[in-house]
């Protein structure tokens, strides 16, 4: 792709996902001023909009300062660094693992949405580039699981597991078409690892189900 088209992509997306934080944070301003209202949802959904728009705000600084080519890839260089450093342990504050955690859905987001828009050194045309044909993928190495943990996948893949608070202050619980239900801290350890991903698009009032991701996938198969 030349640089004017990944760059109208680019900002287009980045307008998006910065609009949709402000608004998250503008309703949860309006139900502030109102007294009983319910703010747990709304508190989430800032959380959860802030963590997308990190880094496409860090991308438009970087395409300002060092142009598209290089401020993507540097972007997506950091995206990648942050997501492999990130360690296995857990916050005692619930609301510093939910920041963590949307952060880190964030950053894959955004390396799956900006995946594939490179830009060559020479500007060769998109109908040339399209006519190359792609490269081997990286050997990925599939993580080891421990029996507890491939259980915790098992059940998110076959068992509609869904996150959920039904009064506020009741705390967020695991629900599942099964009565035996995985624990609440190894459904928050997988999805903080990447194997799997809650649907933040839905409030806990309403539940948000929660799925594998590729390497959950991958990993439950191995």
């Amino acid at each position: 792709m030349d640089a004017s088209t990944i760059l109208n992509r680019l900002t287009s997306r980045a307008n998006h996902v910065l609009e949709e934080d402000e608004a998250a944070r503008t309703r949860l301003t309006k139900a502030l001023a109102v007294d009983g209202a319910p703010l747990d949802g709304l508190m989430d959904a800032v959380i959860d909009s802030a963590g997308r728009a990190k880094p496409w705000r860090q991308l438009m600084k970087r395409i300002e300062k060092h142009g598209v080519r290089e401020g993507l890839a540097k972007q997506r260089e950091e995206a990648t660094e942050r997501l492999l450093q990130w360690g296995f342990s857990m916050s005692t504050s619930m609301v510093s693992n939910a920041q963590r955690i949307a952060e880190q859905d964030g950053l894959r987001r955004f390396l799956s949405t900006t995946d594939g828009m490179e830009i060559s050194a020479d500007e060769t045309p998109a109908e040339e580039v399209a006519a190359e044909p792609a490269p081997e993928p990286a050997p990925v190495e599939i993580p080891k699981p421990t029996p507890a943990q491939k259980r915790t996948l098992a059940a998110i893949e076959g068992d509609n597991i869904r996150l959920q608070e039904f009064t506020t202050g009741s705390g967020i619980k695991v629900m599942s078409e099964k009565a035996e239900r995985p624990r609440r801290d190894m459904i928050e350890w997988v999805i903080a690892q990447g194997w799997a991903t809650a649907d933040t698009s839905r409030s806990l009032f309403q539940g948000q189900p929660v799925t594998l991701t590729t390497v959950g996938e991958a990993i439950l198969a191995s």
